[in-house]
């Protein structure tokens, strides 16, 4: 079971977070560098951070899709279990915040501002469709197990504590 869906979250690791993060950005910037400001370094620094980190979260969260959730983040191969461990633990989102630190992260580093705009939309579609699909989604899928969990963790900004949920 876990073996498949490592193999299903290896794929939609490639094909979503991959385009949405990789393919996208190539696309609008041939990943050219501008160094159009004085104060370029310290941007870039933080833009290599951004990306650096977000690379890492986006790997714990579908690593935890694989290990809690015994499924994958996709919609057509979704998990048995609710994901509530690891990072997921502090935000509901650190997958799709992960995505937003990477495209954000190239978007300083290569100093392209056309990045910075594709993330303000991606951010905001991601935004929708949380409320519109997943939510919804989740709370058939899971019921008061996922009430309890989105009232306790939020969606967007991480709590400062991890939640515990209680078994």
């Amino acid at each position: 079971m876990k073996a498949r869906a490592a193999a299903g979250s290896l794929l939609f690791l490639l094909l979503a977070p991959g385009v949405v993060a990789g393919l996208v950005p190539w696309w609008l910037t041939d990943w050219d560098v501008r160094t159009p400001l004085p104060f370029w370094l310290p941007v870039r620094v933080a833009g290599i951070v951004l990306l650096t980190g977000g690379a890492v979260v986006l790997l714990h969260a579908f690593i935890r899709f694989v290990v809690e959730g015994v499924g994958t983040p996709a919609p057509v191969a979704p998990t048995r279990r609710l994901v509530v461990g690891g990072l997921y633990r502090y935000v509901r989102n650190p997958m799709y915040l992960a995505v937003e630190a990477m495209i954000l992260g190239q978007g300083l580093a290569l100093g392209r501002a056309v990045l910075l705009l594709y993330g303000l939309l991606f951010a905001g579609v991601v935004f929708a469709f949380v409320r519109a699909y997943e939510e919804p989604t989740l709370r058939r899928q899971f019921g008061e197990q996922y009430e309890l969990y989105r009232r306790s963790v939020p969606g967007w900004w991480p709590r400062r504590d991890p939640w515990q949920a209680s078994r």
